[in-house]
């Protein structure tokens, strides 16, 4: 049975490798420039923040949950981690130690009160996180005065250029995760418990595991990956603002979804999830290539959600049909 679920998620990746790889040729036709190295490059760098997000969201996913919070969290994240890097009062090495904790301190805490307002009081997780939304963009917007933060030191901000061998620095710590992430989705008791909550929640508490506890650690799970994003947002263009992060919870469900992990629970994978990120990468770079606008992108990306979701209902209906 193992081997059969391995297979099939083996089978899913591929056909979105597929879809990646001829959404890439079609654009190495059509769109200018698409397929030089500086423009790769820039794909990478692009992705990278979207990929870190969209792995904390996985977790989330998997359990039927989602977080409509992860934006407004990331702006928040940024500036107060903006607030003590830019502190000239702190020795630089300190700040920028300071500040990185503080980020994902932040998120870890947004998370961390998403998942226990969500389970202890039974409420949809999209309502939680849709008010945590407003509260983390609030408190953004009165923690920084509404202003924008900038003027970090530079051994901070020429991390966000960093390239190793013309890979940028910030994707490696990207694909770090997606790894990282991987694995304890893949190999480790709690991430099998994560895949069986989803499937079936109550089978797992009549087996003695809470699963409560999982949820809510999902949710600091998703909170610290967006943390981390925001730290990364700051290296790659030097600044923290209060309104920074609008949409950014789109576009980390989009790469989810589109990457084949289930809105009902259960079943998808964090490779998956970064071929997702890839699709919706290459497909804004593209558009834009060949001159659409963002309003067009936003329209085509909205369509291709949707697609996600209506295939990944059917697929859902004939695991069920065929397990009957």
């Amino acid at each position: 049975m193992n081997a059969q679920k391995i297979t099939r998620s083996l089978l899913r990746e591929a056909g979105i490798g597929v879809a990646l790889l001829l959404l890439s040729v079609v654009f190495i036709f059509f769109a200018p420039n698409f397929a030089t190295f500086a423009n790769l490059r820039n794909i990478f760098t692009q992705i990278s923040i979207n990929t870190v997000i969209a792995i904390g969201m996985t977790f989330v996913i998997l359990l039927a949950g989602i977080d409509l919070s992860v934006g407004s969290v990331l702006a928040l994240c940024a500036v107060v981690a903006g607030l003590i890097i830019s502190n000239p009062s702190l020795p630089v090495g300190v700040a920028i130690l300071l500040s990185i904790l503080s980020s994902v301190a932040i998120g870890m805490v947004c998370g961390l009160f998403n998942g226990f307002v969500s389970e202890r009081w039974k409420i949809a997780s999209f309502v939680v996180t849709l008010g945590m939304l407003n509260i983390a963009r609030g408190l953004a917007l009165e923690v920084s005065h509404s202003r924008t933060i900038f003027m970090f030191p530079k051994a901070f901000t020429m991390a966000g250029d960093l390239t190793l061998l013309g890979i940028p620095f910030i994707f490696l710590i990207a694909v770090t995760l997606v790894v990282l992430a991987h694995f304890i989705l893949s190999k480790t008791v709690f991430g099998r418990l994560i895949y069986a909550i989803g499937n079936n929640e109550e089978a797992v508490r009549l087996s003695g595991h809470n699963p409560m506890k999982y949820k809510i650690i999902a949710f600091v799970i998703c909170g610290a990956t967006v943390g981390i994003a925001a730290i990364m947002y700051m290296m790659r263009l030097q600044i923290a603002s209060p309104i920074l992060g609008v949409g950014f919870e789109l576009s980390a469900i989009a790469a989810v979804v589109i990457g084949g992990t289930s809105m009902l629970g259960g079943k998808g994978s964090l490779i998956g999830t970064f071929l997702g990120a890839c699709i919706i990468g290459v497909l804004n770079n593209g558009l834009l290539l060949i001159g659409l606008g963002d309003f067009a992108r936003q329209i085509i990306t909205g369509f291709i959600i949707i697609l996600a979701v209506i295939l990944d209902t059917y697929r859902y209906r004939l695991s069920k049909a065929l397990s009957t």
